[in-house]
């Protein structure tokens, strides 16, 4: 995450936890899919 926003504000804490929450969700659903894809594979 850029410590600068586009017109050179300081990032505000709700777009800190949004990008956050952004990447632990897309985390969580990486790891969903190759977790199904072993079982699919081994079943």
């Amino acid at each position: 995450m850029p410590e600068r926003m586009e017109d050179g504000r300081a990032p505000t804490l709700g777009a800190r936890l949004l990008w956050f929450a952004g990447l632990w969700l897309a985390g969580v659903a990486s790891v969903g899919l190759v977790s199904l894809a072993i079982k699919w594979a081994l079943r």
